[in-house]
């Protein structure tokens, strides 16, 4: 997939109306990747996390791993059967914002590159408009214990309201509700403003699936 495909394919993306005209445009778009493609996603999440804790890292790699594996292949099966024709609900106004974000961010230059950061996006927007979910997994881990959860079929993330400030976050968009009352993401004690910007930026880097 070179540049213009890509660009062809995010003016396609900001323009459907529908979860299912967007899932549909989708598996469009997924259908350009291999196999291979996903497994070297999964090798730059894991070249992002190899500096952090390795019993955490090796958590974190298999639920975010398996949870990029699951989700290319629920594409395939729910194009296979037809499923998006019945998925009429309006895309919120946002979805657009959220494909010209995409846009911005796989425009580095590098063909390969943004080709494969595409394939995140491709997958995190599946999850997020077309099925309603976090683009990260239940069960995933975060530094302190604490991990995405659904209760009550009411989604909620430790980090959703933590990463405002950081470019390219999928937070903003995400459906999860902030997990109430945590210990996580506490800053350097009495650390000043710059400080603590910096920690949850790093945090978050560490942990937000990029390709």
């Amino acid at each position: 997939m070179n540049g213009q495909k890509i660009i062809d394919q995010y003016l396609r993306l900001e323009s459907q109306n529908t979860r299912g005209d967007l899932g549909k445009a989708i598996a469009e778009a997924v259908s350009n990747y291999s196999p291979a493609d996903l497994k070297k996603m999964q090798w730059n999440f894991s070249g992002k996390v190899r500096n952090i804790n390795p019993i955490y890292r090796r958590m974190l790699e298999k639920s975010v791993n398996s949870h990029l594996s699951e989700t290319r292949e629920k594409i395939r099966l729910m194009k296979q059967q037809g499923s998006f024709s019945f998925m009429k609900e309006p895309l919120p106004e946002d979805a657009k914002q959220f494909w010209r974000m995409a846009a911005a961010d796989c425009s580095s230059g590098d063909p390969e590159k943004d080709r494969i950061r595409f394939l995140k996006y491709l997958l995190a927007g599946f999850c997020i408009f077309v099925m309603n979910i976090p683009p990260h997994p239940v069960g995933m881990p975060f530094p302190g214990g604490d991990k995405v959860q659904l209760i009550d079929e009411i989604y909620y993330c430790p980090v959703r309201t933590k990463a405002g400030d950081v470019d390219s976050a999928l937070c903003p968009f995400c459906p999860a509700r902030q997990t109430p009352e945590i210990g996580y993401l506490k800053p350097p004690r009495d650390g000043n403003t710059r400080r603590k910007q910096e920690f949850i930026k790093d945090t978050y880097e560490h942990h937000h699936f990029n390709g």
